[in-house]
């Protein structure tokens, strides 16, 4: 099942916590800082569109 789709919505946090400098966003869960941050207070709304957000990143990056 989709992760956005579960309740409770699971962190897409991976482990690999980085910052790319170039794009803002956390190399392990393409998430924003703002975003991780926020993560704890978010209603179940407010995490599933940051899933949303994530699969639309993960679709605009040219995977190799």
């Amino acid at each position: 099942m989709a992760p956005e789709l579960q309740s409770p919505v699971p962190s897409p946090c991976i482990n690999v916590c980085e910052m790319a400098p170039d794009t803002g966003l956390c190399r392990g869960c393409l998430r924003t800082i703002d975003e991780i941050v926020a993560w704890g207070g978010a209603s179940e709304d407010e995490k599933r569109a940051v899933w949303t957000e994530i699969h639309r990143r993960e679709a605009a990056i040219g995977w190799d």
